[in-house]
């Protein structure tokens, strides 16, 4: 573009922004940064903001995510729904509920309206540490708000009742994401095999694995980790070997299939 003498704009940077983000390097996207900050042409704009603050966050480096959500309201740039959500994620991500709390707080004192990411976020947010409770709370909260779940919103819920030890909540989750027609995909797979693990019921885990397969939905790198670790821990290396080779088999035919809705438990 600089040969041709083809002057970049905000767009452009913020994908150059994006990559470097993508990749981890963060000296470069700092440097990208910086001279937006100090163009007159490529000045940052709310997605450049909701970009780095990702990263920031998704890295788990809060620190540099308020600094650059400071330097940005600094230079004027207003914050959006989206720029909330990914504040709500990656506090909840670090377990740090008040600043959670106080972000889901003054959006409501801006009347920036809760979203499915929001309460996702939140959901997401008690998961790891198998808070039912305060899932449950969240998206009964969502729920009575007529806003709509989707398969990551499941998929939390699922993962979160599991690491209580409630599986007989994972069983009735996933006949009520069926009951809503939540369109279920290999994350949504995973979680519910990883359910199975969780209760050492290996053979509802192959009763499920083998239903994903008949649906045409693709295993990947997860579903097979989640599976060959449940085999190692009761010491079948035959289900181990056995998955390992369909697992290279999948990869060398580079299998790429839909992924419909399906019912589990029935």
């Amino acid at each position: 573009m600089a040969a041709r003498s083809i002057m970049p704009n905000t767009v452009t940077q913020n994908i150059v922004l994006s990559g470097y983000g993508k990749a981890g390097k963060f000296d470069q996207m700092e440097k990208v940064l910086s001279s937006m900050l100090e163009s007159t042409s490529c000045k940052p704009d709310v997605w450049t903001m909701n970009t780095t603050i990702s990263v920031f966050g998704n890295m788990g480096q809060i620190d540099m995510m308020e600094k650059w959500y400071e330097k940005f309201r600094n230079f004027g740039i207003e914050p959006e729904t989206r720029t909330f959500n990914i504040l709500i994620g990656a506090y909840g991500k670090k377990r740090m509920y008040d600043k959670m709390s106080t972000v889901m707080e003054y959006m409501r004192k801006l009347q920036f309206p809760w979203t499915t990411s929001t309460y996702n976020n939140v959901i997401e947010a008690f998961t790891d540490v198998g808070d039912a409770k305060t899932m449950e709370y969240a998206f009964d909260q969502m729920r009575a708000e007529g806003m709509k779940a989707d398969s990551k919103t499941f998929c939390c819920l699922i993962n979160g009742f599991a690491n209580a030890g409630l599986f007989h909540k994972v069983i009735s989750t996933v006949q009520l994401a069926e009951k809503f027609e939540i369109a279920v995909n290999t994350t949504f797979y995973n979680a519910v095999l990883s359910a199975c693990t969780k209760a050492e019921d290996l053979m509802e885990m192959e009763r499920v694995f083998k239903r994903m397969k008949d649906n045409q939905c693709p295993p990947d790198d997860t579903t097979y980790t989640i599976m060959i670790e449940a085999y190692r821990k009761e010491g079948m290396n035959d289900k181990i070997y056995y998955l390992e080779q369909e697992k290279k088999t999948m990869i060398t035919d580079g299998i790429k299939v839909s992924q419909p809705e399906d019912e589990f438990f029935s």
